[in-house]
């Protein structure tokens, strides 16, 4: 018997409000289901049965959501890998898209835009994740936290490429519930970066959680690990620039970091604007500043 072309892989716990939304924007293209249950008390697993999925329970008393992925992984039979979360639904545009991605099966990971929606925006915010990829035993997550696959497509000789594929995301409405959980994360990453100091990967989650939760100044500690373990990367001497000149008040240590960042990318815009600005009229800076506490702007971290 033929191995499915695709299969769809999940990890759950108590999502039985959500998971029917997900596996209706995937039932046109045919996938097989996987589900790995990390502890559901309500009717998810039920509700996936219903839909021909396959589940399995797994203990989640030490927090690993990679071991829980790679659970899922190591259960499919499809020659590509889908993976989605319950809180997300496939855009309907997209699926003609993931159709021929699988047909030419060209050895890439797929970055999908992720649309994310929170209560009292007006806007999602983007950004994009790796979330179609061949089937392949070394193609693995990695990350207890905030886990990623990126990494082990590129170390087994596969390219990362973008598409136009979106995937829907609605974030927790309740605010405490996001604030605990980034504190949560915080705890692990943390955990992580202790048990392998020299893996600097992990630092910008836990920047980024930081950054969520207002915690500026921490934020801005990271940012500096990050750019000194990184000399020769632009992005991370701009975001330690930014972080300096925003947060810190630094306009000194801020401009090097974007003197730092033009030099190892010539011609780089944000580098550029920044550097005018740290070098320009408190006025502008403290404007910029001002929006920022609005949440009118927002740090990017890979």
């Amino acid at each position: 018997m033929n191995p499915p072309a695709l299969s769809l892989c999940m990890i759950t716990r108590n999502e039985s409000a959500r998971i029917q939304t997900c596996l209706d924007s995937v039932q046109s293209l045919g996938p097989e289901l996987i589900v790995v249950d990390t502890g559901s008390t309500d009717t998810t697993l039920e509700i996936a049965a219903r839909y021909g999925a396959r589940s399995e329970s797994r203990d989640f008393t030490f927090v690993d959501f990679s071991a829980a992925r790679n659970h899922a992984l190591a259960l499919a039979n499809g020659r590509w890998i889908l993976v989605l979360d319950a809180d997300e639904r496939l855009d309907p545009a997209s699926v003609p898209l993931i159709h021929d991605l699988v047909r030419r099966g060209d050895n890439a990971g797929y970055y999908f835009e992720r649309m994310n929606y929170a209560d009292g925006r007006k806007a999602p915010t983007i950004d994009h994740v790796v979330r179609l990829f061949p089937n392949r035993a070394e193609y693995r997550y990695r990350g207890r936290v905030h886990e990623t696959i990126d990494a082990s497509i590129l170390n087994g000789g596969g390219l990362l490429v973008p598409t136009q594929i979106q995937i829907h995301h609605e974030f927790a409405s309740d605010p405490e519930s996001r604030r605990n959980r980034n504190h949560w994360y915080i705890g692990i990453l943390n955990e992580e970066i202790a048990a392998n100091p020299s893996d600097p990967s992990r630092l910008d989650f836990l920047a980024a959680e930081y950054h969520q939760l207002g915690m500026f100044d921490e934020a801005a500690e990271v940012a500096e690990r990050i750019a000194t373990l990184r000399p020769l990367d632009p992005e991370a001497q701009l975001n330690a620039g930014i972080y300096s000149l925003l947060y810190k008040l630094d306009c000194s240590r801020a401009a090097a970091h974007f003197a730092h960042s033009l030099q190892l990318r010539p011609g780089y815009p944000e580098a550029q604007s920044f550097l005018a600005l740290a070098q320009g009229p408190p006025e502008a800076r403290d404007q910029l500043r001002s929006r920022l506490r609005q949440g009118a702007g927002q740090l990017r971290h890979q």
